[in-house]
């Protein structure tokens, strides 16, 4: 019987090609942008370099039609970045859709869970 105090984690990837998709890691790091309003604080937050948050960024921008982050170089008063409406867009879809899926699998999901071995460590 398989220790349900750990529960399955739902983590869900919507590959557009060969080099473009949008995850949780993503979806997360423009949730950052927008309350930090900087990329390298939100690279911070979530434990990564600010060169990785930054290929982020540029590959989010790269995908869409219109970029989801518009940055500002620092000097006196220092950079910033903002999401711009299609990024808030962009990750309001995502969620939406991450919550529909969990939503439809969560029947499933519990049977798989059910059918697992013992699992020590929760991993």
């Amino acid at each position: 019987m398989n220790d349900t105090s750990h529960p399955a984690r739902f983590r869900l990837r919507l590959v557009f090609g060969p080099e473009d998709w949008m995850g949780p890691g993503k979806a997360e790091l423009l949730e950052h942008i927008a309350a930090t309003g900087s990329i390298s604080a939100a690279g911070r937050a979530m434990g990564m370099s600010y060169k990785r948050a930054w290929q982020l960024v540029e590959t989010m921008n790269g995908m869409f039609r219109d970029p989801l982050v518009q940055s500002s170089r620092g000097g006196a008063r220092g950079g910033g970045a903002v999401v711009t409406e299609t990024g808030q867009a962009v990750l309001a879809e995502f969620r939406a859709l991450e919550e529909k899926a969990r939503s439809a699998g969560a029947e499933h999901i519990e049977k798989l869970q059910q059918m697992l071995i013992d699992i020590p460590d929760g991993k």
